[in-house]
């Protein structure tokens, strides 16, 4: 397992240089260089690895979120939250509901198999979109807006619909006896139980933090931990009460940045240093899941579908921005960032073949076409819209 890290940190450093010195996203090179060392290219990393890659991409997006929430200021929020608010679920259920009654037909499946397979592919990835939100904000990119600002809330909730509706689906499929109204009343009771957790856990450390002296290294490795401890928790409680612990993760942030905004500003460069290693982690092993040979399996008309879903997610995040004071250059740029699919796609594509779902096969294909796809596809065009859109 040694020698697979060193391939990681080597070879995905000189990748992220390598595509950087191109004007591409380095993030880009470290997906590429996961697909080719992956099992399913070179096969030169360890099988220890790959077994407890889950948990290492994980502590990797919380590393990258718990940033993400100490740059997120409450004015700012104040300002584009309903349009956050509106981003969060608008895209993503008008994409799978769009693939579910074309798929059906596309496909030749049942609309109740197509709609799990529209709300796999509808989760937009936080892992490729917060990164590049980041940049954008420490380069002062349509901060004036708050437009990273609003990418940065809306794709932290959009995953939580995406997942509930799939689960729900996926749960009438198997034959379980679902009811659609506690289903959706879930979504909301999960957004607030993250936060309020989220919460608590910010609230315990500042009261750590005021009454303890305590290095800014050591705080940062406290509070990783317990973000860890809130996204087990969300596991351990799945089938009892849903628990949006990603979000909880982002509120910690948030809250230390508005009650102790020196502190915030210190913890924030150790997580920078963090992320240099936990950003090689990350998509060098999302690559790495991707199975490529499945992807082509898709074909044509798989394409044909995703790209129509895309179409569908871009009106919906269009009409999420109806009213705001964004031009069309900056809506143009909000489309653009929609983009990316990896994170959910990565995580559960597999599950419905696990599950017994008839086209359990031709989903997962599918899920993965709309990796290769969309994470390079966005990458790049976030890159690109963010230099030539945003003021």
């Amino acid at each position: 397992m040694a020698f697979s890290l060193a391939v990681i940190i080597l070879i995905g450093l000189l990748m992220n240089q390598l595509f950087n010195k191109i004007y591409l996203p380095g993030l880009l090179g470290m997906l590429i260089l996961g697909v080719i060392i992956g099992p399913y290219g070179l096969n030169l990393l360890d099988e220890k690895i790959m077994f407890i890659s889950a948990d290492l991409r994980k502590i990797a997006l919380i590393v990258i979120l718990l940033r993400a929430g100490l740059g997120i200021k409450r004015d700012t929020l104040n300002k584009v939250g309903r349009y956050a608010f509106r981003l969060s679920f608008i895209p993503g259920v008008i994409e799978g509901i769009t693939i579910m009654f074309i798929g059906s037909v596309f496909l030749g499946i049942s609309k109740l198999e197509a709609g799990i397979l529209g709300f796999i592919i509808a989760a937009v990835s936080p892992a490729v979109v917060v990164p590049q939100m980041l940049e954008l904000i420490q380069q002062n990119k349509g901060e004036k807006k708050g437009i990273p600002t609003i990418i940065l809330a809306g794709a932290s909730i959009d995953d939580v619909v995406a997942i509930t509706i799939f689960s729900s689906l996926l749960g009438i499929y198997g034959g379980k006896n679902i009811k659609i109204v506690r289903q959706l009343f879930n979504i909301p009771l999960s957004i607030a139980l993250g936060m309020s957790l989220g919460l608590l856990v910010a609230i315990l450390f500042i009261y750590i933090f005021n009454h303890y002296s305590i290095r800014d290294t050591k705080k940062a490795l406290m509070i990783i931990g317990a973000a860890i401890l809130l996204t087990t928790l969300e596991e351990a409680l799945a089938n009892i009460v849903p628990i949006a612990s990603l979000l909880g993760v982002m509120t910690i942030g948030f809250i230390l940045l508005e009650k102790k905004p020196t502190v915030a500003q210190r913890l924030s460069s150790k997580f920078n240093k963090i992320w240099v290693f936990a950003e090689l982690l990350l998509f060098v092993l999302v690559g790495a899941q991707v199975n490529i040979y499945v992807a082509l399996d898709a074909g044509i008309i798989g394409l044909i579908l995703i790209l129509l879903g895309l179409i569908a997610r871009s009106l919906g995040v269009y009409m999420s921005l109806w009213g705001s004071e964004l031009n069309d250059k900056e809506k143009l740029f909000c489309i653009v960032s929609y983009i990316p699919k990896a994170t959910v796609q990565a995580a559960i594509g597999a599950v419905p073949l696990a599950a017994g779902v008839e086209s359990g096969e031709l989903i997962l294909a599918l899920a993965v076409l709309a990796i290769v796809i969309t994470a390079p596809l966005g990458a790049i065009g976030i890159k690109l819209a963010g230099r030539h859109l945003l003021e």
